[in-house]
């Protein structure tokens, strides 16, 4: 996975282009090294250092397939929302919108739905941009390549895969991520420019900002498709047809290349120092990198201040994962741009990697907690297992090679040491944990670190492969679940009329077509955990039990965790590997 090709551009301007990959650096060999752990098939990178870009590409398109160059187009997923911000705040330099108007007034072929929350405040752009509008809907999952493609019309109404676009709470008051906003802002852009959002955007942005090979067309043509490089899913498994399409293009559509992304994050910098505005103006960059919110910007993520003040965004579509970061002042910054969804820290590890090797301000991790191997003292079986590390978001540690390991979607990610009184450290940053035991010794979760303090994070229950199967005890609500579960793999009407959920969790999960529950051909009770008292919570309902059960579809064998309530209601599930 050596990388076949390199760039190195000052702006929009190709100062050197080599064929032949020049001699690896330790930034290749970390790269591969990362990449072949993920077992990730394609990555492209692109570093901005002092004003400058250099492009490299690893591994290939696909399995088997051709080497990805710095040509390469991957999907932005949602790196396409800061693009498309930048397309709808040159309009507003041009007296077409305005940040502050109800986008009502300009909408035309359709229009957000009037209701209580809007009586006195209204949808505007800047709260759109800045996800504050109170607007429905997180993301999307696209189009299989042989599906039929909705309106964009249809889509915030819900004729697609996903709910319709409405807004559910008083606009201004919350801050609440929308891929459904941006979707609204899309519409708005074509109704009030005449064109097609692709072609609005080639002549507004990418083209002004030198992204010759980006582009939002949905689904692409056929030149385009033959530059593409091929997804894949968390579990590895391909994308049917390579890819998904997106008709909510501003929100999730943007095709393109590390290189080309890297172009539009050093626009923002070049306009924000006043020596390029070509796309927008000095004044209108300075508002595109003011927070509004909770450290949002329109269209940004932001972070830091002074020389570390950062702008940032991260983008997922099926089988597509991206990166960019940048620092506003001084010319860096990093994107990175793989054929796969991975839910490690590679990504993180990647940038920090980066930000140590040019010596990129604040950026430099502390040296990791754990460097050198004790023998434990304690047996680590025990150990393993599940975490409830956030709300929804699981911790798995197995064991290897006498330390613990997570895992990420079947691989392994960050590994800790055993430090001694209960403590293990990481071995790649400056993190520690202790274990937590009750009243007989059983470990019953973690205390972690957390901004000088340490917070309980309570265990869920064992890894598979150590339950034993137990009699089941309750074959009705077994039964239950299956029906549920077959019932979430459908989506839409199906998923929505389960009264099995619980109320947060028919409101989150009763979307759209879940691919991993797809073909269930039986569900087998294995055990249950009590978990009641350890304020584990998912989607708003308190769990009290996680039932564990062998899960048979078309695609093989997994391990379902049902979280149920107190009152026998299931709150959220867990597919997992082992």
């Amino acid at each position: 996975m050596m990388p076949i090709a390199r760039i190195v551009s000052r702006s929009t301007l190709v100062v050197l282009s080599l064929a032949i990959a020049p001699p690896s650096d330790d930034l290749d060999a970390f790269i591969q090294a990362q990449m072949s752990e993920r077992q990730i098939n394609g990555l492209s990178l692109a570093v901005i250092q002092n004003g400058r870009i250099e492009a490299r590409a690893y591994g290939v398109i696909s399995r088997g397939g051709a080497p990805v160059t710095t040509a390469t187009l991957f999907q932005a997923g949602s790196i396409s929302k800061p693009v498309a911000a930048v397309g709808s705040l040159r309009l507003v330099e041009q007296g077409t919108l305005s940040l502050d108007e109800d986008v009502n007034a300009k909408l035309k072929s359709w229009k957000v739905p009037e209701n209580e929350f809007t009586r006195t405040e209204k949808v505007t752009l800047r709260r759109i941009l800045s996800h504050t509008a109170g607007l429905t809907v997180h993301g999307f999952p696209g189009y299989d390549v042989t599906e039929r493609m909705p309106s964009v019309a249809q889509v915030l109404d819900g004729a697609g895969n996903t709910p319709p676009v409405r807004v559910d709470v008083v606009p201004g008051t919350i801050n609440r991520y929308s891929g459904g906003g941006y979707t609204v802002m899309q519409q708005l852009v074509c109704d009030v420019t005449g064109k097609s959002f692709p072609d609005y955007m080639n002549e507004a942005v990418l083209k002004p900002a030198g992204m010759t090979s980006s582009t939002f067309q949905q689904p692409l043509p056929p030149d385009r498709a033959a530059q593409t490089a091929s997804g894949y899913y968390r579990d590895r498994s391909p994308v049917s047809g390579k890819w998904h399409v997106y008709p909510e293009m501003a929100a999730a559509g943007l095709w393109t290349t590390a290189t080309d992304l890297a172009r539009f994050a050093s626009e923002i910098q070049q306009s924000l120092a006043g020596r390029s505005n070509t796309v927008l103006s000095q004044g209108m960059t300075r508002q595109l990198l003011t927070e509004q919110v909770g450290g949002s910007g329109l269209g940004l993520g932001l972070s830091g201040s002074g020389v570390s003040r950062t702008f940032a965004h991260n983008g997922r579509d099926e089988g597509f994962d991206a990166l960019m970061l940048a620092f506003a002042e001084g010319g860096r910054g990093v994107v990175v741009m793989i054929n796969a969804n991975d839910n490690s820290g590679m990504m993180n590890r990647l940038v920090d990697f980066v930000s140590r090797k040019y010596d990129w301000p604040r950026r430099a991790s502390p040296a990791p907690a754990a460097t050198r191997s004790i023998e434990p003292g304690i047996p680590l079986e025990p150990v393993t297992g599940r975490y409830e590390l956030s709300n929804n978001n699981m911790l798995t540690l197995t064991a290897q090679a006498g330390r613990l390991v997570t895992d990420v979607d079947g691989l392994p990610d960050e590994s800790f040491l055993f430090m001694g009184d209960d403590r293990f450290g990481s071995t790649q940053r400056n993190v520690s944990f202790r274990l937590t035991r009750g009243a007989a010794g059983d470990v019953v979760g973690l205390a972690w670190p957390d901004i000088g303090r340490e917070r309980a994070v309570p265990r869920i229950g064992p890894l598979f492969a150590s339950i034993k199967q137990a009699a089941d005890p309750d074959p009705p609500f077994t039964r239950t679940v299956e029906a549920a579960i077959r019932a979430l793999a459908q989506g839409g009407t199906a998923a929505r009329n389960l009264q099995q959920l619980a109320p947060g969790a028919r409101a989150t999960l009763a979307g759209p077509v879940v691919r991993e529950l797809a073909g269930v051909r039986g569900l087998t009770y294995l055990a249950a955990q009590d978990v009641s008292g350890r304020r584990i919570e998912r989607h708003g309902g308190t769990v009290a039990r996680v039932l564990f059960y062998r899960l048979e579809t078309h695609r093989g064998t997994r391990g379902l965790m049902v979280h149920v309530t107190s009152d026998g209601l299931i709150t959220d599930y867990d597919v997992v590997e082992k």
